[in-house]
Order: structure tokens, then sequence, then C-alpha cells
């Protein structure tokens, strides 16, 4: 026996072996779906008895194998089932010619057989034959569960009368010696008088009556057998079947103690043997076939079914403990035996399935690192898939999870061997892919999110490596960026930089004919792999909203601050304080957007890479308002600091907007980060209203610019600052110019003056205006310009003022200090004659800041400063420019003046 079944498993002792096969052409669908109809009748009780049958089926089985039947009677084949197609009458003698060599094939272990013939009809088709059943195609065949029913009834009966006439001691009648195959030509001439070879026969034929027993489902009676024939075979040192009769009491032992089976399908075996009540014996498993057998006037003179429940089962049943101890001793036995390697293979991977239930996972680990040094014969590479395949999965179900990941990975590599003409790189990929949970690895971007790292990153990157390798040579490129994304993007803190310029490198060479997107990609078998966005190609470290230059920013209307303000709710005191971050990201910030101005939003970012990091289309992903992301491109140094970029867009509705996160395209992979999914972010809120669009307007004035900038009180509004000189009594026109710069109508204007840092008395007006002429021209249009004439008019009344001489002396007085904010700076002179009224050009006022004169013009100085020359003055205008009367937002701008009034 050259070919080990890794699905073996101790209670595969007691089935029954049929093969199902094809004969001719027959379509690989239509076999396997009668095959699946076929295998479902496995399970069978017979009438009138606590005896339970099972049937194993097989659509391939080695010939060879069937050699070992008498050494372990469940790897024999006793029934064999045959597949046809045959359409014309002419075909039918040759088809059942192959039937009848099949059969030869098995012959010597068969107890019987079937075939089944798809798309015979006539005569052939209507004569009745128990070994044939006709059937006029795949779909018409309703009975074809009932015809297996009647073939299990006769593999009974077969079963039945070998083990009554094996069982029975027929006195006188020498005992035939059961050998396997190699063994028959070391028996050749040996003395068959002797005693020691009699023992030898009893013993292997009392092993052999135990196995039929554990078959038909006698579970006491083989345990009584296999107890002796150990005591037989182990006096005359018949270690090989000495192995197999301990191997024997092993799995009748499971099948009493695990009688729902240690192969890991769960649901698929019942409650068995002694255990089990009459009214047990005759419920079945849902969905399984099963039929009553009669064993009708088979009689014993051996143990029957109703005389075994009298023997003791706590002296003939092993302990669990016990089971693992048979199972080493009989390993070892097989281990003497080069010919043996499949069956002490088995018998290891049979431990170990009952270890497994029995949590003992050590031990387990033993036996499998025992399978792993059976040397076989030369396996082929199929063989050998197969062998690792199931070494990983016994691995995974004693939990030596990166154990079975090895031989998995093992697995996948055989399956890429050079000596494979065919490479199967899809097998080897989806090998690979079933690795992953064993080291630790999952293909989801969200699971390295969290911080810690698990697992060994230079194995998992080596993993990594190979799917990206197996995925390009299937063909697809689309998968191979995608795993190398990932690569990038998890394992960036354990690459070298050499190895991030190789896998950069990689990535843009497979992004050129394939770039990166954001779409999930479905595997063939269900899996779907998530989209990987490179949330550490840049690092961001916090993000910020930024508010409306201030040219910009909307004002609450105070025509409307009494209508908005609400009345204040109830304090209460909360001593729970939440520190999520969601809950920070949703916070409302204190200031507005308006629609279709450009709005800005800061990050802080930093290249982790060794080399310059370029991003293109890089925008914000925004929800709530309709938004229109103006992208940006970056060139980030290699390994720079804190970096700040601005991102940019266009709010084009109105409402709520939250800045959800960033979209980047770095190395042909385009990328959708999201901030929930950024550690360590710090954020001031990232949701802002969106009011409606506001008209924008330029203000221009006839007068000059101050060359010296008035603060406004609030501090939010803009201000132009102008400044004019005059004298008391002098009168001039100030034409201001208006101009709708936006894309909204200018529907409102409110013109107020406001005169501040002064104490003199104003006489009349100091401005006036007359707004009708321009509020003719309102609503002003986009593009259009509208102007208003103030009138300036000087009275002061400069009685009763305070005597502001400094200093007076014999040499003459000094006037210095005065709080001047007029870019005029005012010097109190005396009058002279000769002096011309105006300064000559060039000069400057002044430049004079300390002046001296003589007692000769005190007199004429005091009666001057009696007046008191003028203090600078500011006068503020204020303009407001609104879309409608009802409007709560508004533009605000001021237009401030600084007066300078002369007296000379």
């Amino acid at each position: 026996m050259s070919v080990p079944d890794y699905m073996q498993c101790a209670e595969d002792h007691q089935t029954l072996l049929v093969v199902v096969q094809p004969i001719g052409i027959v379509p690989e669908e239509s076999f396997f779906r009668i095959y699946k109809r076929i295998s479902a009748v496995s399970q069978v009780n017979v009438r009138d008895s606590q005896r339970v049958l099972y049937i194993r089926y097989r659509h391939h089985y080695p010939p060879e194998n069937n050699e070992w039947g008498d050494f372990q009677t469940h790897r024999k084949v006793v029934g064999l089932i045959t597949i046809t197609d045959c359409s014309s009458a002419k075909d039918w003698p040759q088809t059942f010619e192959k039937f009848h060599l099949q059969k030869e094939m098995y012959g010597s272990t068969l107890y019987d057989s079937r075939l089944f013939v798809f798309g015979l009809q006539g005569e052939i088709a209507e004569q009745p034959r128990t070994d044939v059943a006709f059937y006029p195609s795949y779909d018409e065949c309703e009975t074809v569960e009932k015809r297996i029913e009647d073939f299990i009834e006769s593999l009974f009966i077969v079963l039945e009368s070998k083990r009554l006439d094996r069982a029975t001691d027929k006195s006188g009648d020498k005992i035939p010696l059961l050998c396997v195959p190699f063994e028959k030509k070391d028996f050749v001439g040996l003395d068959t008088d002797s005693r020691h070879y009699k023992k030898r026969c009893q013993g292997r034929m009392r092993k052999h009556v135990g196995d039929l027993c554990l078959q038909a489902g006698m579970l006491q009676d083989s345990l009584v057998h296999y107890h002796m024939a150990v005591e037989l075979l182990r006096s005359v040192n018949d270690f090989l079947w000495l192995g197999a009769a301990l191997e024997g009491l092993c799995s009748a032992s499971v099948i009493y103690h695990y009688p729902g089976g240690t192969g890991g399908k769960a649901g698929t075996r019942r409650a068995q043997g002694g255990s089990l009540s009459a009214e047990a014996g005759n419920r079945h498993r849902p969905g399984a076939q099963e039929v009553l057998i009669d064993p009708g006037a088979l009689t014993s003179n051996g143990i029957n079914a109703d005389t075994s429940a009298e023997i003791g089962r706590a002296k003939n049943c092993l302990s669990p403990e016990d089971i693992i101890d048979k199972y080493k001793e009989a390993i070892s036995y097989y281990s003497k035996y080069k010919n043996a390697g499949v069956i002490e293979l088995e018998a290891c991977v049979k431990a170990v399935r009952v270890l497994a239930i029995q949590k003992r996972s050590m031990e387990a680990s033993d036996f499998l690192q025992n399978a792993v040094y059976i040397n076989l014969r030369q396996l082929s590479e199929e063989e050998k898939i197969q062998r690792y395949s199931i070494l990983s999965e016994l691995y995974e179900r004693i939990g030596f999870h990166r154990k079975s990941a090895f031989f998995k990975r093992v697995a996948a590599m055989q399956c890429v061997a050079p000596s494979i003409p065919e490479p199967g790189w899809r097998a080897c990929y989806k090998l690979l892919l079933e690795t992953l949970p064993g080291y630790s690895l999952s293909l989801d971007p969200k699971d390295f999110s969290k911080g810690t790292h698990r697992g060994w990153a230079a194995v998992q990157m080596r993993l990594l490596h190979e799917l990206v390798y197996a995925s390009r040579r299937m063909g697809n490129p689309a998968l191979s960026v995608r795993h190398l994304s990932f690569l990038l993007q998890t394992m960036l803190d354990f690459l070298s930089d050499q190895e991030k310029k190789d896998v950069t490198q990689s990535l843009e060479s497979y992004t050129a004919k394939c770039p990166g997107t954001m779409e999930f990609i479905t595997l063939p078998d269900g899996l779907k792999l998530p989209p990987v966005p490179f949330t550490k190609l840049p690092i961001v470290r916090s993000v910020k909203l930024l508010n409306l230059p201030t040219s910009l920013r909307p004002h609450k209307m105070k025509s409307l601050l009494g209508q908005n303000m609400s009345t204040k709710s109830p304090f209460i005191y909360s001593p729970i304080i939440a520190h999520s971050r969601g809950e920070e990201r949703n916070k409302k910030i204190d200031f507005q957007w308006v629609q279709g101005d450009v709005c800005e939003v800061q990050l802080m970012v930093y290249n982790p890479m060794p080399f310059e990091l370029r991003v293109e289309n890089m925008g914000l992903l925004t929800a709530g308002v309709e938004f229109e992301s103006l992208p940006a491109a970056l060139s980030l140094p290699a390994e720079s600091g804190l970096y700040p970029v601005t991102l940019v867009g266009v709010p084009q509705t109105t409402g709520q907007i939250t800045i959800n996160g960033y979209h980047t395209s770095v190395f042909g992979v385009f990328s959708d980060c999201l901030l929930d999914n950024l550690p360590g972010v710090k954020t001031n809120g990232c949701t802002v209203e969106v009011i409606p669009a506001l008209p924008r307007l330029q203000i221009s004035t006839s007068l000059p610019r101050s060359a010296h900038t008035l603060q406004p009180s609030s501090g939010d509004e803009i201000s132009t600052n102008v400044s004019v000189q005059l004298y008391n009594g002098e009168t001039q026109q100030l034409i201001i110019k208006l101009e709708n710069i936006g894309a909204e109508p200018l529907e409102k204007l409110e013109v107020t003056a406001k005169t501040v840092n002064t104490k003199e008395k104003l006489y009349g007006d100091f401005l006036s205006w007359n707004l009708e002429d321009t509020l003719s021209q309102f609503p002003l249009k986009p593009g259009k310009i509208a102007t208003f004439t103030v009138n300036i008019k000087l009275k002061l009344d400069f009685s009763c003022q305070e005597n502001l001489l400094q200093d007076l002396n014999d040499d003459g007085i000094s006037v210095s200090g005065l709080p001047l904010s007029s870019p005029f700076r005012q010097v109190v002179k005396p009058r002279v004659e000769t002096k011309p009224m105006n300064p000559p050009e060039g000069s400057k006022a002044g430049d004079f800041s300390h002046v001296k004169v003589s007692k000769w013009h005190q007199n004429e100085y005091l009666q001057a400063l009696m007046l008191k020359p003028s203090l600078p003055t500011c006068f503020t205008y204020n303009f407001c420019a609104s879309k409608c009367w009802n409007t709560e937002y508004c533009h605000h701008w001021l237009l401030e003046m600084t007066v300078a009034i002369m007296i000379s």
C-alpha cells in the first residue's frame, strides 16, 4: 500500500467501503450529481436490533490498497457501483463488458456490485435485472436511493454470513494464516503444525473477526475479539498484526466514548453500540438516507448482539487515556516495518483527531511531528500538496495556528514547484490566503490602525510579497496593486529605507498598467478585499478649518439681533464629560462659511519616506452640502517635519457641512482617507454652517488714503482710512464709490456717522448726505457702480477751554508732545506776517515738533492758544450691504476718516 488516506479517522474502521466510478465518457457534472445522491445513503439501521451500519463511499480508490483488506477490513472494497451513458442498444454489449472488467479489478473482495445505465430505452431496459438499473436520463431517476438501499441490504447479508463463518469455532479445521502482501514470501517453508504458527493464525483470525464484528455493528463483540487477539499475538511477537489489533481496540473504544465521531464533521454520526436504546437506534440523522435490514434467519453459534450486552464494558473498553497509550504502542510496532509506512502515518492521523477532541494539544503535536518524518515512497507533487494540506488542517484543529500556516504555505509553494510543467498559481494563491490567520495577518487595513502590531513582521512581509507575486502570475494586476499597497501601508514602520524604495518602485510600475482604486476586489471564492487608503503617505497630525478672510466674513445684522435672541436655557451640571473623538469632530464651529466663497482647511502633515514624496490630486472629502473640492499637488521633502498644507473648496449649497477626510493619489494609488481612521489626529471640530451667498462690495473715495491706519472699534470690520485737512468753517465734499464685485445684487444700503475722540462742540451737521440718488440705482447688479456724496462742514466752538500752555519762560515758549494721530502733524506756532499762509512745496507742517518763540510774540501766541487748536478727530462711517432686509448675515464695511483742523 503506497497511497495514504489522510482523511482516515477511528470510526472509519466500522464502515463498509463502496467505490462509485464512471464507465466510458460520463459528464463530470452529471456523475457527481448522482454520486451525491448515492453517498447520502450512508447510515443504515438493522431492523429489530440496535446494530447500526455505516457506508463509506469513494469515487477513486487505488487497487493496491485493496490488497490490505485482510489486515484491516475497512480497507477492503466490498461494493462497486458504476455509472455509464448508453444511448443505443448496439452499445450495450460493450458497456456491459466494461462493467465486468471493472468488477475484476476488485473481484477478490467484492460482496456485490451495481451498474446504473442512463439514456438507454427499449427492450433491454425493460428486462428485469438485479445488478443493472436503467434510467431514461439523469433527471428521471427517482429510484436511485431505493436501489442503493437494496444494494446495501445485499452487502449486509454477505458481511453477516462471513462474520458468522469466521466466528464459528470449527474444531479440527485448520485456521488459515492471513497475510499482508509483503509477508507472503516470508512464510514459505514454515512449519504449519507448530504451536507458534497456530497461535499466529488464531491471533490474526481473532483480529479479523473483530473487524467484521465492528463493521456489522456489534461493538461489544469486537472489543472481546480484539482483546483475545492482542493476547495471542503478543505471545508470539507478531508485532505488525499486534499493532493492528491494538489499533482496532482503540477504534472500538473511540467509537464508544465519542459517538459523534472524530472526523470533525459535526452531525454526521449518531450514538451507537451498547449505549443505544432500541428507540435511539431507529432514529436517524435529518437528511440522511437509511434502510432497515432484517437479519432474517441468520443465527450465530458465537456471540451475537443480544448476548454481547452481558459482557462488562468497563473491562473491555479502553479509557480515554489508555486509548492514546495503545495508539502509541501500535505506532511503535508499525514503525518496525518499512512497508507499513502508510499504516503508521494513518494511525498517527487518527490519534491526533482523538487528542484534538480530548484537547491534549502537546501530545497531538508529537504524533504529528512523527507523521512528518515517516518515509514513504517518492510522492508525486499532488500527493505532497495533499499531505501538507492535511497536516496544516490537523495543526489547526489542535490550536497550533502558526504551525498550521507554515505547512499550508509549504503546500502552496508545492503547487508551483519547478518540476510541475503547468504551475498552479491559482491554487497557490488560494492556499496562501488561508495561511493569513495563522500569521496574525488580515487583509483589512482597519485591523492595523488600532496601534499594537501582532505577529512577526518579517514573516508577514514575506507572505505579502508571495501574494503579490502569485497574483501577478495569475494575470491579475489589480490584485497585485492591492496587496502591494497593503504591504506599504501596514508594514511601513518595519521596512528599511532600501525596501521602501524598492516597494514604491514596484508599485509605480504596477499602477502604470492598472491604477489602484478604492473599489472592493471580489475573489472567485467570494472573498472581498477591502480598499487600502494611504493614510501614512503622508501622515496627517492635525486638521483645522479656517475662517474666511476678514473681507468675506459674514456678520450678524444688528437690526435682527433682537429677533434672534432666544431665552437662555437652564444650566444643568453633569460630572460626566465625554471625550469621544467622534463628538469632537462633529462639534460645530462658531464661524460660518458662505455659499460660493472659497473655504480653506489646514492640515499639518509630514513625509515618513526617505525620499521626496509627491502627492497628486489631494482634496477634501465632505458630507452634508454639495461641495466642489479644488485639488492640490504637494511635494514633501524626505522625512520632513510637520508641514502645513491648505486644501480649498467651494460649497455650492447651504446647510451643515462636515469635513470627513481627504483624498490623495500617491504612487498611482487613489485613496480616500477618513479622519475617523486616522489615529492621533487633533481637530477643533469638523462641522461648520454654510449660509446663503452674500454680495461683495468694493469702496473707493475721492480723498487720499491716510498714512495712519485707525483700528475699528469691534476689530471685525474692514476699514478704509482717508485723510482730509480742514480749517474751522471750511466745507469739503467726499465722494464715495460703491462697486458690486460679487455675483449677488446689492439690495440694501445703510449709512451712519459716529464721532469719536473729540471734546469740541460741533455746530450744525458736521456730515451731511442725500441717498435718494444713490438708492435709485439699487438693487445694484454685479459689476455696476453707485456713488454718493458726503458734505463735510466744520464749525467748532473753542470757548471755555483750558489753558494748554505747558512751559513759559523769559526765553520763549516750548510746546511739544501733542497727542496727534492725524497724518498731518499739527504744530502750534505764532502768526508771522511775513510767513506765507501755505508752506512751501516739499515741506511739512509736521517737520517741527518743537518750536520756541520770543517774548515779543508771547501775547499774540497766548491769544492763539486761548482759541485752542483742534486735536485730531476720527470720524467713522458704516456701510452695510445685504441681499435683503430680512437676511440674518451681511458683509460690514467701515469708512474711517481722520479730519485735522488747522488754526493759523
